[in-house]
């Protein structure tokens, strides 16, 4: 590897702060910012995947940001090969890359490497499919705990997609698809120095909670709405998320609007909380206790000494 190619991971759970800090290392360092976030690429989902204001895009640049529609499906591997050869671009340009994000299979698919798997055996996803209709969720995450515990602890029991796709790469291979992902560690051509940004849990939950309310303010039931009109449906991968998934719920007269807020910021607690524990494994991050600071230009420049003096 050539001296000189770090690239800056900046990680952490919903509401930590990410954006803000981001933004301010950026001022610090001649440097572009790839998202690595699975909802952020997809255009008119604004609100509800807290994308960084277009003024914020104006003054740094960002990849991986209202890119594509949001029927197109975009997976951790497609993003890992697409930042890779972003990444290099960015390194001709004398730029330092900035990755910043909560989704933690995007940031290992940057990183290490990941399993893409095989083809989809339809025949087998129906039936699983045609189970989760029946109730059966529950049941499928059992038996993909039996086969591979690995994923079961780590994939949102809100995507069912995720189970049925862990399920059928076991189905198809005999080994559990968080094993393939290991054996597909690949070299890279970068150093990656990875920053987590933490919070009290209690502090973070306030967080999480204000921003919820704070993105309702906003429009996010308008922004649904929208999506609606546009035909789009939670059906889709990128709107069966948390956020448009409580605000689809009321307006189809499921929940009552005290009740979609109330899920609302359980979920994103609870999203929280897997986010964490995704990160936590990974011994390579070093953890910034945001209350230690005063502000996020603080934050900012406490990462850059790290990073400028990370050999």
């Amino acid at each position: 590897m050539r001296q000189g190619r770090k690239v800056l991971v900046l990680v952490g759970p919903t509401a930590s702060g990410k954006t803000t800090v981001a933004i301010e290392l950026a001022k610090l360092l001649p440097s572009e910012i790839i998202s690595a976030d699975s909802r952020q690429i997809y255009q008119l989902l604004d609100i509800g995947t807290a994308k960084p204001a277009r003024t914020q895009r104006q003054e740094v640049p960002h990849h991986f940001v209202d890119e594509l529609p949001p029927e197109r499906d975009f997976s951790a591997g497609e993003f890992g090969e697409r930042a890779t050869q972003v990444i290099e671009e960015i390194f001709a340009r004398a730029r330092t890359p900035i990755v910043v994000g909560g989704s933690g299979l995007y940031v290992q698919a940057l990183i290490d490497g990941i399993f893409e798997g095989p083809s989809a055996d339809r025949e087998f996803r129906a039936a699983l499919e045609r189970r989760i209709v029946a109730g059966e969720l529950p049941h499928l995450i059992e038996e993909l705990r039996a086969v591979d515990p690995d994923s079961a602890a780590r994939i949102d029991p809100t995507k069912p997609r995720r189970i049925i796709r862990a399920l059928e790469v076991y189905h198809l291979t005999g080994k559990p698809i968080s094993q393939l992902h290991r054996e597909a560690q690949r070299a890279i051509t970068f150093a990656p120095v990875l920053f987590g940004l933490t919070w009290e849990r209690q502090t973070l939950y306030d967080r999480i909670d204000k921003r919820c309310e704070e993105m309702l303010r906003a429009g996010l039931i308008e922004e649904v709405e929208a999506l609606e009109q546009r035909g789009y449906t939670p059906r889709l991968n990128a709107l069966n998320t948390v956020g448009y998934a409580e605000v689809f719920a009321y307006r189809r007269g499921e929940i009552s609007y005290d009740e979609m807020v109330r899920l609302f910021k359980q979920n994103s607690r609870r999203y929280a909380k897997r986010q964490l524990t995704w990160f936590r494994r990974d011994r390579r991050i070093r953890w910034i206790q945001m209350e230690e600071y005063e502000n996020a230009a603080q934050v900012a420049a406490a990462i850059h000494r790290l990073f400028v003096a990370d050999g």
